[in-house]
């Protein structure tokens, strides 16, 4: 008797953090933005940059290399932040990531995506699915939903609510 096994092929931006290659599931991302102005929000985390005007909502932003205890450099003419759409638990929310460069779009069947061996690594593992071969190297897969998890980044998400639908008296 055959078995089959259920794969499923998936599309993945690929985006590049420091000399690192990642990937961010395609039903995650609503946007690719050009960097700018973002207001700093007081107190708030290193790698949490501050919020821009997002179609005339406020966007919480983070910068990936703090995130990932990468070396924090100047911005580049790839530099750019990705919009990223999260569920958490019964709410929807959006947050920017800033990037080296937003890549392609990649096509990964599941049963290519490995597990990460979390040995001799400077990042977080919690926040990766994974890794897949990809060229002459491999690609990490981001889980996007824990990598954006933090209370932290949930109290920004709440203050950038609260400033989007300001109460009157």
């Amino acid at each position: 008797m055959q078995t089959q096994t259920n794969t499923e092929i998936n599309s993945y931006l690929s985006i590049r953090i420091g000399a690192e290659l990642f990937a961010i599931n395609v039903k995650n991302i609503l946007n690719i933005l050009e960097i700018s102005k973002i207001t700093k929000i007081p107190k708030s985390p290193d790698y949490i940059k501050g919020v821009i005007n997002y179609r005339g909502s406020v966007l919480p932003v983070i910068d990936s290399r703090l995130k990932f205890n990468i070396e924090e450099l100047g911005y580049t003419p790839n530099t750019c932040i990705v919009v990223i759409e999260l569920h958490m638990g019964k709410e929807l929310l959006s947050i920017g990531a800033i990037v080296d460069e937003a890549k392609e779009v990649l096509q990964i069947n599941d049963r290519n995506i490995l597990p990460f061996p979390g040995i001799g690594t400077s990042y977080k593992t919690e926040f990766l699915k994974g890794m897949s071969k990809w060229e002459d190297g491999f690609i990490m897969i981001l889980d996007v939903e824990k990598v954006f998890a933090d209370n932290e980044i949930i109290d920004i998400q709440s203050i950038a609510k609260d400033i989007d639908n300001p109460v009157t008296y």
